[in-house]
């Protein structure tokens, strides 16, 4: 069963993303901020995380992913970043640190699973 690792502040937002996956048979797990996002990820191991850009603290959504692809134990981990900003420097900023993908806020359950199946597939 692939592991997803949701990592975003607001829990709404988590709870959407577990809605829109939970009937694919994904085993999913979540944190609330960047650094317990990085401790969950080292201790889970994911295929894929599912990461918030704008985050309180010093491990904003950039960080994270940046993180995790210089782990070397996660670096080869899907990264799919999730934001409101749909600016090209943004999509361009999240390329740098590593993203697989990157989806604007709000999204279609669709599309996210689409995104989602697409990068497993990988």
């Amino acid at each position: 069963m692939k592991k997803i690792l949701i990592i975003d502040d607001h829990a709404q937002s988590r709870q959407l993303v577990k809605w829109a996956l939970a009937e694919s048979g994904y085993e999913l797990y979540e944190a609330s901020n960047g650094s317990a996002g990085l401790n969950v990820a080292r201790h889970v191991r994911p295929d894929l995380v599912l990461l918030d850009v704008v985050m309180p603290g010093e491990h904003d959504g950039y960080r994270v992913c940046a993180e995790l692809r210089s782990d070397e134990q996660l670096a080869n981990v899907r990264i799919v970043l999730l934001s409101s900003n749909d600016r090209p420097e943004d999509r361009e900023t999240g390329q740098r640190a590593g993203a697989n993908a990157y989806l604007v806020k709000p999204f279609k359950p669709a599309g996210l699973r689409s995104v989602v199946a697409k990068l497993l597939e990988a």
